[in-house]
């Protein structure tokens, strides 16, 4: 099972990456023959397509670059250890050597360095034996990596806002279904169990806002040099600020969650104070829920009213007992969560 999960990914690539590939892939072939017509089969210009072709024409021309780069240094090492010492086995060993140390030695990235090596490979093993092989080779390639960059330009090149709207609606909304989870919890007694479950549910929002974070980064790498760019940047942006308002909220969120698991007792429910906490913490789901509305962002917003709800000034009565320590931590939380949900 773990072997066929390093190999699997838990959903296919989409079937239009594969089309591109194959495309850029065959062009890059046809043509490489057609201008180069003399010389070994464009086995570069075929590799260079293939790689270049990428979720983003961002990564597209980084992948571009760097394969360039390294099949120029690893071409140039080839060409000169095979026309000095002849394209003996040993010697493509020796090459292979020379051209991860050289790389390593100048901080080549480690794609680049892996590039390098298997360039000086295929030179030699391919047969290095024109003065111009070197300067054909490099050629090859950048032609094939300029046309898996134009066909990932030309097939649709993809944007990627949608799925960081989704998580942001997934996270708003888990935040949210937290803390009414944890408003129901203060107004009546709790188990050990029931306690456990809700910290370890709570915990989940940290998880959540990483993968927010991470398919918000994915968008805007999408964005980036594509030509469809424009009328989705402002809508990333509002999805970018409205995570950044969220991610503390996630902080304030679990305090409040372990502040109850580590200091309840079976009589804080009976606290005026706590139970005044419990409606706050629901006017401030509702305003969790009203954001996402307004970034267009919530799947169902008719349970949301327009108006935020953590607007009137709420005062406690003192509690009794230690229940004093609980309730300033929850306060102290929710004042932070207001700051973060109500704009001035």
């Amino acid at each position: 099972m773990k072997v066929m999960a390093a190999v699997r990914a838990q959903r296919r690539s989409p079937l239009l990456h594969i089309v591109k590939s194959t495309v850029a892939t065959l062009a890059a072939w046809l043509v490489a023959e057609i201008l180069i017509p003399s010389g070994p089969p464009p086995v570069f210009a075929a590799i260079a397509a293939l790689l270049v072709v990428q979720p983003s024409l961002n990564q597209s021309l980084s992948k571009g670059i760097e394969r360039s780069i390294g099949v120029l240094v690893g071409v140039i090492i080839a060409s000169m250890l095979a026309l000095v010492l002849g394209t003996s086995s040993w010697v493509v060993l020796l090459a292979i050597v020379i051209a991860l140390i050289g790389s390593w030695a100048i901080k080549m990235t480690p794609a680049t360095t892996n590039q390098v090596g298997i360039s000086a490979l295929l030179v030699i093993a391919l047969g290095a034996d024109t003065p111009d092989y070197a300067l054909m080779r490099v050629l090859e390639t950048a032609l094939g990596a300029a046309i898996g960059f134009s066909v990932n330009l030309a097939l649709v090149p993809p944007i990627a806002v949608a799925p960081a709207h989704a998580k942001l609606d997934s996270l708003g909304a888990e935040i949210a279904a937290t803390m009414d989870r944890l408003a129901g919890a203060l107004e009546a007694p709790q188990t050990p169990a029931q306690r456990e479950e809700l910290l370890l549910t709570a915990r989940l929002l940290r998880p959540m806002r990483d993968q927010t974070e991470l398919a918000i980064d994915a968008a805007a790498d999408s964005l980036a040099l594509n030509p469809r760019s424009r009328r989705h940047r402002g809508e990333l942006t509002e999805v970018r600020a409205l995570l950044t308002r969220f991610s503390p909220v996630v902080t304030q969120v679990l305090g409040m969650t372990r502040a109850f698991y580590d200091r309840y007792d079976d009589d804080v429910y009976r606290e005026s104070a706590v139970i005044g906490i419990a409606e706050q913490l629901r006017r401030a789901a509702h305003d969790v829920r009203l954001a996402l509305r307004q970034t267009g962002t919530a799947a169902e917003p008719a349970e949301t009213t327009t108006l935020p709800a953590l607007t009137r000034p709420y005062t406690i009565a003192a509690p009794t007992g230690d229940h004093w320590i609980l309730i300033g931590a929850l306060l102290e939380d929710l004042r932070r969560i207001h700051e973060e949900l109500v704009e001035a």
